[in-house]
This record gives C-alpha cells, structure tokens and sequence, in this order.
C-alpha cells in the first residue's frame, strides 16, 4: 500500500511539471541567461532571495542541480522539474526584474516581440499573460483615441492564438478570454470594465462606444451558441435603460437554429474568426462595432462577419 502511494504522488508530481519545448528553454536562456552558467545580474546570495521571496522555493536545493551548480544551471533544472505554478511565478518575476534593469539601464528592448512570446508561453503553462507594455504608446488626445501601438496589437494576436492552444479547465480559459477581450477593448480606447455581478446575474464585461453602453457576454466553446443562450443575455438587455447595447462574443460562432429561432434587440455578435481577422489585419475595433450595429440596423442581421463588411 505505501509503494502504491508512493507511486501515485510522484506521478502527481511528474503531471504538474512544466511542459516546455526546446524553442521554449531558448526563448528563456535569450531573455534571462541560463545556459552559460549566469541569470540576469543575479549574484550567488539575490539569486537565492529571490526564489525564495517571489516563487517560494530554495533554488540551491539538490533537486535543482540536475544540470549543474551555477545559478544559470539551477534555473534551467528547475524550469524542467519544478511544480508548473513555481515556473509561472518565476518567469512573470523574472522579467519584471529584467524590464526595471533594461528601463534603469535606458536599453531599448533587442529581442522581438519579446513580452508578447514570453506571455505567449506563460499562457501555454496555464498562466495568466504578462501585463500590457503601455510605454511605446504615444499620449491619446482628449477628443480622440490615437490608436494603439503595434506591439500592442501584435501582443494581443499572440495571446488570442495562445489562448486557442490552451488546455485548462473551460472556467479557466474563459476567465482569460474575458481578460483578453478587456485587453482589446480598452486598446481602442473603448473604456472596458471587468466582469461583474449584479443581484442574481453576471455579466462578463462593458465598454463605450458612440454613447452607448455595450454590456459584454463573452463565451469560449467550440460549439455554436443556441437561440437560448441568446434569448437569456437579450432578457438582461431590455431590463436597462435604452441606451444599453449588447455584444455577445462566442468562439465557436452561432447555430442555423438560433437565427431562426430567435429576435436580436439591441444587440449584434462577434465570433472567434472575427476576433483573428480583426486582430491579424489590425482593423479599428471601434469601426468593427459601429458597422456591425449599423449593418443590423438596416439589414436586421446582428451578425455580420468581419470578412464580409471589411473585405479585403
């Protein structure tokens, strides 16, 4: 019985490692330095403080020198059989120490995109992406939102294609595709607002847009969403004033059924092949909404595919 014990929690531990490609371990070593035996300008004793006091772990535990003794060595032993919640923590700990030293330093960044892969890998493990890097954005005019940057832009496409390699539990990735939404709202300067609850209902999110309060029902599964799903996010609309609007963002796009079972009012739909092509193209997430509203206002289609009212 103890053997069979035994056997089960080191195969528990085994699952939780980390699952990291060798593109991943590269990306690492480029962003952080590992292979060469040093870790950002970590010495002996920060190094050691640092796992300690940020990832809750002792870094100069034997378990780490698999590959070696240098601090560069125990990172990289840790990153291949350390718990997958310790790897997340210490890689969203990492570069925020190497973005103050490069900030303090006054470098400009010298690898590509790199906020957006390493958040893009941290997704991967299942954790949450790295915050946005707002500094590269000029300031938005009072009257009128600038835009946003392109490293913006291209930090939301990967985390959008991350987020559809994700294999977490459905509450899991859907928390993150609100946080992404969010992301992307306010990037368009749309002024979005978390998910939040009322009494006896939840609603995934908002943003402004043309004077109107657009109320967020953000769902992320493969199947199409039903004429029910409709019909109860429409119920929370029309129990708001009439400047209220609707966006019901699903994934997995809409059934046949549902538009012929249900009447939208006041609200227009958004699905997964919209959110790739608008983010691969870059298109205005502003204009996207305004003509998708005006399209069901002429046409009573609520939904319009980007494709179809944005050609190329």
């Amino acid at each position: 019985m103890a053997r069979a014990n035994l056997r089960e929690h080191r195969e528990i531990e085994v699952s939780a490692m980390p699952s990291l490609s060798t593109v991943d371990m590269k990306l690492i070593d480029s962003l952080f330095g590992m292979y060469g035996g040093y870790v950002l300008s970590f010495s002996n004793n920060t190094f050691a403080s640092f796992f300690s006091r940020d990832v809750g772990i002792d870094i100069y535990d034997d378990a780490y020198a698999i590959h070696g003794t240098s601090k560069g060595k125990r990172l990289w032993g840790f990153l291949e059989v350390g718990q997958t919640s310790a790897v997340i923590k210490a890689l969203h700990a990492l570069w925020e120490i190497r973005e103050a030293e490069r900030m303090e330093r006054g470098e400009e960044e010298k690898i590509p995109q790199a906020r957006a892969r390493l958040s893009a890998l941290i997704v991967k493990l299942g954790g949450r992406p790295l915050p946005a890097d707002l500094s590269a954005e000029p300031p938005a005019s009072p009257t009128k939102h600038a835009g946003p940057a392109e490293s913006m832009l291209v930090a939301l496409e990967v985390d959008f294609t991350a987020l559809t390699q994700m294999e977490e539990a459905p509450q899991q990735r859907g928390f993150a595709f609100e946080r992404l939404l969010k992301r992307w709202f306010d990037a368009w300067g749309l002024d979005a607002r978390a998910s939040f609850r009322t009494t006896g209902e939840q609603i995934d999110g908002s943003f402004q847009h043309d004077g109107a309060t657009y109320l967020v029902e953000a769902k992320w599964q493969n199947k199409p969403a039903d004429a029910k799903m409709l019909h109860g996010f429409q119920g929370k609309l029309l129990e708001r004033p009439d400047w209220t609007r609707g966006l019901y963002v699903s994934y997995g796009g809409f059934s046949v059924e549902s538009f012929d079972a249900f009447t939208a009012r006041r609200l227009i739909m958004m699905d997964g092949t919209d959110i790739y092509f608008a983010l691969n193209r870059r298109l205005d997430l502003g204009r996207i909404i305004a003509a998708k509203a005006r399209h069901h206002s002429e046409k009573r289609q609520p939904f319009a595919k980007v494709t179809d009212i944005f050609p190329l």
